[in-house]
């Protein structure tokens, strides 16, 4: 052991330990004292740089200047980073130039969206009456800013400031063209920041002629119109390159506000704003009175549109989903410009149309309601006709895509649904008692309490408490899980806005929006099968290929619910519609099922119904969520969606929704306060579902057939383009011809057969 552990050990370890601790105390000293050294060496340096007097002024004003822009530049570039994300492509401008023609689905040209360079009038062909008349009113000094018009900016906030509201824009032309572009309408600080620093970008990258020629090209001019010359074509029948000074000048004034001063809209608005454009040309020092003044003597008269509905709302939300769709085409796919066929049925879309007005017309004022939107799908999710709001003229705001609207009861059947998967029967019996969730205490219409009673019965009245018990009993007595749970099955179902956790969930508190909601009830006569809302089914580039078929391409249905649940679902809900809320929407002939929606203080009415074929919404309230005059789901939403599905039925096959026997003959339901309501006009000719089939068959085969031959050359005009695209199942106003050619088709075809 005393090899192993010498008696010497502690002296020596004690030694060791000291000449370590003198080691770090001496580089301690040492350390200390060389930056003691440099320190004064540093002074003894910098002394030779003091100032005093006037120049130490001069150095410290450098020095903090410096500080501050050091600072400056730092948020600078945190503010613009989030803009200049949106330049990162270098295909920014080719991305904008999406230019697509849209045809219904019986291949008519309906409408167009976006603007391709190559296509529209060179900036130099332009009257030099109508380039004045912009400059003078948008941006006097255009030529001469770097992309923010400083000096017109502050003149703008004088001027808002001493009128005490904004009656003067400060925004360079620029800076709305940035807007145009990349941002939104949205009037946040954001937005406003991002303008800025696009517009100084978009300055470095293009020429003064090349920002003002994008700017007349790309703005929205009202009526659906987007660009002067198409502005032109729609008010004045006529090219850009001819209007004279008293239309430019009308022209010129719908860029403040499109909706506002719309000829067709407003004709005197639009007047006396032509006259402002005028009177600027002249404070601008560009023309003289006496030259305006045959324009203010004879000002301009545009084309009579006041009978000209086209389906802008639906145009609209179709070419954001165009612009959506390019974006997953293969990277090799430089084509810009397509022609796009949609779910659109313009016959049902103008009875739509028709119907909302007739409600607002007739009984708007007596219900203080102002606005509606409606949305007709087929239920495999192609929207037939849309109605985002009362008048696109005056408001392009889609409100059956954007606005975000409490459901009301028309959310119980997502309750109902969850409530069967987890063990309930439409014959469960279920209690109307008092409820409350802490200090939450829902309450049934009328207040009233109507004790036990099956689950069918309950949602045929849209019993509240009993939606609220459902969802404490769905989580097996938590009412947050069974919330959770009745979330996820809207989600399955097709609702993707955001549901917060709430107690008043299970009743509808939490906003949806239209298109959505009629997609999920599509799940119910498709008998759990949940399908996406879309306007494309096929996508073809400008010499005529097609590229993208909705069929073939686009999102693929999946199973939301098991068969059963929406079998008993459909039952249930069919008794709303016959013997509950919505006796108003009761088809003649026709199985229809739905539910009622009307939210706190009557601010929002629906009605969400569907049968065989099709599933249609309706929403009546205001913008400005003001309440309506206690107007409910089974008033004005029933009896509009009834007459837009009588007329939707007419001269097809009727598909019976499964398991309810077809109701005898009935008189047609009458309105609220016992007014009958207008019939729709009879439905065009139309060819028969097994015609339609076989020429879309026929069309397909030519499509297969020509991806191995030569494409079309670039010349094929658009009438030939839209020759080959053939009409597709269930309706197409028919010819004569046609009517005979499909029947001759239809008996070879099926020449046999069941």
């Amino acid at each position: 052991m005393r090899d192993l552990f010498p008696e010497d050990w502690k002296p020596k370890i004690k030694r060791a330990m000291l000449a370590i601790d003198a080691w770090v105390d001496f580089s301690v000293f040492r350390s200390g004292v060389g930056l003691r050294e440099s320190y004064e060496r540093f002074s003894t340096f910098m002394d030779r740089f003091h100032t005093a007097g006037w120049r130490r002024g001069l150095v410290e004003l450098t020095s903090e200047g410096a500080t501050l822009g050091a600072a400056g530049g730092v948020l600078l570039l945190a503010l613009a980073t989030p803009a200049f994300q949106m330049t990162a492509d270098d295909d920014w401008l080719k991305k904008s130039e999406l230019a697509v023609t849209f045809l219904d689905r019986y291949g008519n040209e309906v409408g167009s969206r976006g603007i391709r360079h190559n296509d529209s009038i060179p900036l130099d062909q332009f009257p030099d009456n109508l380039i004045k008349a912009v400059l003078a009113t948008e941006d006097r000094r255009f030529y001469e800013h770097f992309g923010i018009d400083i000096g017109g900016t502050l003149r703008a906030v004088v001027t808002n400031a001493k009128a005490g509201g904004v009656v003067q824009g400060g925004s360079s032309l620029s800076q709305q063209l940035a807007k145009n572009l990349f941002l939104s309408n949205e009037r946040t600080l954001d937005r406003k920041i991002k303008e800025a620093f696009l517009a100084m970008w978009l300055e470095s990258r293009l020429t003064k002629n090349e920002i003002l020629k994008l700017y007349l090209d790309r703005a929205y001019m009202g009526g659906g119109a987007f660009g002067v010359d198409a502005a032109a074509q729609y008010y004045f029948n006529k090219s850009a390159r001819d209007v004279n000074l008293a239309e430019g000048a009308m022209l010129a004034g719908l860029f403040k506000a499109p909706t506002k001063f719309a000829p067709h809209v407003n004709l005197p608005a639009a007047r006396a704003r032509a006259n402002v454009v005028l009177d600027n040309l002249v404070e601008a020092g560009f023309m003289t009175e006496g030259q305006v003044f045959g324009a203010r003597r004879h000002p301009a008269t545009p084309v009579d549109r006041r009978d000209d509905r086209a389906a802008n709302y639906y145009l609209d939300w179709a070419f954001d989903q165009m612009k959506q769709l390019v974006d997953t085409l293969p990277k090799s796919m430089t084509e810009r410009v397509f022609v796009v066929r949609t779910a659109l049925d313009t016959n049902l879309q103008k009875v739509a149309d028709a119907a909302v007005e007739n409600s607002l017309r007739q009984y708007g004022q007596e219900y203080h309601a102002t606005q509606a939107n409606s949305v007709l799908m087929e239920n495999d999710g192609a929207v037939r006709a849309m109605v985002g709001g009362r008048d696109y003229g005056a408001s392009q705001f889609n409100r059956a895509t954007d606005a975000m609207r409490q459901p009301g009861s028309s959310f119980k059947p997502y309750v109902y649904a969850t409530a069967l998967e987890h063990g309930y029967k439409p014959t469960s019996i279920v209690v109307d008692a008092p409820i409350c969730l802490g200090n939450w205490c829902p309450h049934n219409y009328g207040n009233g309490y109507s004790g036990s009673m099956t689950l069918i019965q309950a949602l045929t009245h849209s019993v509240n408490t009993i939606a609220v018990r459902l969802s404490i009993s769905i989580g097996d007595g938590n009412a947050k899980l069974g919330r959770s749970r009745i979330i996820q099955t809207a989600r399955d179902m097709g609702i993707t806005t955001p549901l917060p956790d709430t107690p008043s969930l299970p009743i509808g508190a939490d906003a949806v929006t239209m298109l959505e909601h009629v997609g999920a009830y599509a799940t119910f006569p498709n008998l759990g099968i949940a399908v996406k809302p879309h306007a494309i089914l096929e996508v073809r580039t400008g010499d005529g290929n097609l590229i993208w078929r909705f069929d073939r391409d686009g999102p693929k249905p999946h199973r939301a619910l098991p068969a059963g649940v929406a079998a008993d679902m459909i039952k249930m809900m069919n008794s709303v519609v016959e013997a509950g809320t919505a006796r108003r929407a009761r088809l003649d002939g026709i199985i229809s099922a739905g539910k009622t929606g009307t939210t706190n203080n009557y601010r929002d009415a629906w009605f969400m119904g569907y049968t065989g074929n099709f599933v249609c919404g309706v929403w009546f309230g205001n913008d400005d969520y003001s309440p309506t005059n206690r107007m409910t789901g089974g008033a004005l939403p029933a009896m509009t969606w009834h007459a837009i599905m009588s007329y939707a039925h007419q001269g097809i096959e009727i598909k019976q929704l499964p398991g309810i026997p077809v109701p005898a003959a009935r008189p047609e339901a009458k309105v609220a306060r016992g007014k009958a309501t207008e019939q729709p006009p009879p439905r065009p000719t139309i060819l028969s579902k097994r015609g339609a089939e076989i020429l879309v068959r026929v069309e397909r085969m030519m499509d297969d057939a020509n991806r191995a031959m030569t494409p079309l050359p670039p010349t094929v005009s658009t009438n030939r383009r839209n020759q080959a695209l053939a009409p597709i199942p269930d309706a197409s106003p028919a010819t004569a011809k046609g009517a005979a050619l499909a029947s001759a088709l239809e008996s070879q075809a099926f020449s046999g057969r069941n």
